[in-house]
């Protein structure tokens, strides 16, 4: 049995209030919904149960398997028909409400425990407001990529499955660094709590749990498309997110650094560099930020890709400094996409890990100062890593 019961490093000093309300929300659903239901009959008048049975007649292959799933049926099932997601009957309000509900005890204690293992993490780095808009847009996303593949069917899609894969999409493009604490037992030789990297869960949770039945065409009653319509929806907010360090775009003076039009047959060479960009190297080595934030809007994209990863490294710490924030991101991951092959990356990487930790973000800055060891480090670099990831609580195992 392999079980995930945590994960590491997560924010310190931090209650996500808003994970811990949507799990109260979906135990409180099936407390005081789900359970009281799933124990009542149904009524044999009750025009819900007519309905349910024109869906239901065709599935079964006799009058005796008819009557069989007849006696198994609760008020809970006629409950669900009504406000689960149904592709072949779509609701706006079943939309959201089905998030909500769960096939049974081991399908909402399965799901919570994920919430509750990666959305402390998730909470933190979206804020509050953020967090809880991106859970119901990838439940959202997640349920109309499944009807995508469902048809005109009338089978109920309910739980939080796919808002939970949104949230897990986002943890594995926010958090590559993180491990997860899983207890693995395999009685009687080994009981343990192991730390694996967290993107191989992921991954595991991905292809092998529902990529690969999905593409097989299992016939299940999980979701697998929903759960990946969620997992790539969590991607794609984690993507943009991320390209405007989770800030309102306008709010950033230098939101457009690098985009000034370029002659289409320019060609940069390196060693007849363009005046602005000259300039802005003289500023860089002359520490003068007011100078070079002065040609920094002239320098096109082209230009800035010649700097070296610790001019970036100078320049993006006086963008942050100076509230632009937006901009001193773009540049360092920039900065980090081009010159991939740089002598001096672990600068850069030192950059934006330091940056994420001034923002308040340790478990964010906790995936870049990791990256700042693969890349040689000097002894400075290394040090102020070491320094800045001491101040982050990590879970090690002895």
């Amino acid at each position: 049995m392999f079980l995930p019961v945590g994960d590491t490093p997560n924010p310190r000093n931090y209650t996500p209030w808003v994970n811990w309300a949507i799990i109260a929300a979906n135990v409180a659903v099936y407390l005081l919904i789900s359970l009281p239901l799933t124990a009542k009959g149904i009524q044999p008048r009750d025009p819900l149960l007519q309905e349910y049975l024109q869906y239901l007649a065709p599935l079964a292959r006799s009058w005796a398997e008819l009557r069989q799933m007849l006696s198994q049926l609760t008020a809970y099932d006629l409950f669900v028909f009504a406000h689960g997601y149904k592709p072949g009957a779509p609701q706006l309000g079943d939309l959201f409400f089905s998030l909500f509900l769960h096939g049974g005890f081991w399908h909402l204690f399965g799901n919570m425990l994920f919430l509750w293992i990666y959305g402390d993490n998730a909470e933190h780095r979206l804020g509050r407001i953020g967090y809880l808009l991106t859970y119901l847009v990838s439940g959202v996303v997640a349920t109309l990529f499944f009807s995508m593949f469902a048809g005109r069917s009338m089978l109920p899609l309910v739980g939080a499955s796919g808002a939970i894969s949104g949230v897990l999409g986002l943890y594995f493009l926010l958090f590559p660094r993180n491990q997860v604490k899983v207890f693995v037992m395999l009685f009687p030789f080994f009981m343990n709590v192991v730390l694996l990297p967290a993107r191989w869960v992921l991954g595991v949770y991905l292809v092998i749990d529902n990529l690969l039945p999905f593409l097989a065409g299992s016939q299940s009653s999980v979701a697998y498309g929903a759960h990946i319509g969620g997992f790539l929806a969590g991607l794609g907010i984690a993507w943009v997110g991320e390209h405007f360090a989770w800030k309102w775009p306008w709010t950033d003076q230098y939101k457009d650094l690098g985009r000034r039009p370029q002659a289409k047959d320019t060609v940069i060479d390196a060693e007849v560099l363009a005046p602005p960009l000259a300039d802005l190297r003289e500023a860089i080595a002359q520490q003068n930020p007011n100078q070079a934030f002065q040609v920094l809007q002239q320098v096109g994209r082209e230009e800035l890709s010649q700097l070296s990863p610790t001019e970036c490294a100078i320049l993006a710490d006086w963008l942050e400094q100076a509230g632009y924030s937006i901009a001193a991101t773009r540049l360092l991951r920039g900065c980090l996409g081009q010159r991939a092959n740089a002598s001096n990356l672990a600068d850069a990487y030192l950059a934006l890990g330091l940056l994420r930790l001034k923002q308040g973000q340790p478990t964010a800055a906790y995936q870049h100062l990791l990256n700042v060891f693969d890349y040689n480090p000097s002894p400075e670099t290394a040090e102020r890593a070491r320094q800045a990831l001491a101040q982050i609580d990590v879970y090690r195992r002895k």
